[in-house]
């Protein structure tokens, strides 16, 4: 593909494709835990720095705020072109291109830093994608990341999803909930970094239950994309089922949803 998009991500790159520029709502959601990640950074004025599975670009704008020179990348097309345009919108200079994260288009050591904000983790290919993170990233560089808890309230959302998936092909594909795990996330980068850890909570609030809906039915792509396969019957009891989850975090305002991660921060040997 002349994007550079391996033939095995070109279906995960149109699910998370399909939410387009309304994933900038879903970006919305988790800003307070895409500004800690970027603080614990700590980009410099004139740093290169790559924001890794970018999105609709929220990461790259906090970070190009802080003076760096940013490049985001992401598999999404219409992904890249919202960034674009709201970068520009902005005043800001970020440079956006599709590509994948397991086979990035840049030489080594490339970046005097490396940033994905619940991006990476989700990549087919977790050695791949790891290897190429610590390639592209200069030797004294930096790497920041937030990645979902296997045991928290993201990973429990998307059980809710589960339910109505068809089955993994065996052997099932890794649970990119493994790099919620400190011990997985030392496999895959302890060799290249020294590694420091820090957990964090993420509060995604909405209006009401069925708001959340909305946000990720619309915006989301894995949620998107499900919910366009099923028929009109399975599609009513998934949307009962994922507003069920969301009202169990009812507050008189609305709701809010406590999502735990990990922050990883890591030096490149």
């Amino acid at each position: 593909m002349s994007s550079g998009i391996q033939p095995h991500n070109a279906r995960p790159a149109g699910i998370w494709n399909s939410g387009g520029g309304r994933y900038d709502e879903i970006s919305r959601g988790i800003a307070d835990s895409i500004a800690h990640c970027v603080l614990r950074l700590d980009p410099q004025p004139g740093e290169r720095i790559l924001d890794l599975a970018t999105g609709t670009g929220w990461t790259s704008r906090q970070v190009a705020r802080r003076g760096a020179e940013v490049v985001g990348v992401d598999l999404g097309a219409d992904l890249i072109a919202f960034a674009t345009e709201q970068a520009r919108a902005e005043g800001l200079s970020v440079t956006y291109r599709v590509g994948d994260a397991e086979s990035l288009p840049f030489e080594d050591g490339a970046f005097d830093a490396v940033i994905s904000t619940c991006g990476v983790m989700f990549a087919s290919r977790p050695e791949d994608a790891a290897a190429e993170l610590a390639r592209v990233c200069r030797r004294g560089g930096r790497v920041a990341l937030t990645t979902w808890t296997p045991d928290g309230a993201v990973f429990e959302m998307f059980r809710v999803m589960k339910a109505y998936m068809p089955p993994p092909p065996v052997p099932a594909p890794p649970s990119p909930f493994e790099w919620g795990r400190t011990e997985r996330i030392a496999e895959l980068l302890g060799r290249d970094f020294d590694l420091a850890f820090e957990r964090g909570v993420s509060f995604y609030r909405e209006p009401s239950p069925d708001a959340a809906w909305e946000t990720f039915s619309t915006g989301y792509g894995p949620t998107k994309a499900l919910a366009a396969s099923l028929d009109e019957s399975r599609r009513a009891e998934l949307r009962r089922d994922f507003v069920a989850f969301h009202a169990r975090f009812a507050t008189p305002l609305g709701i809010c949803v406590p999502r735990e991660y990990w922050v990883t921060r890591g030096l490149r040997r």
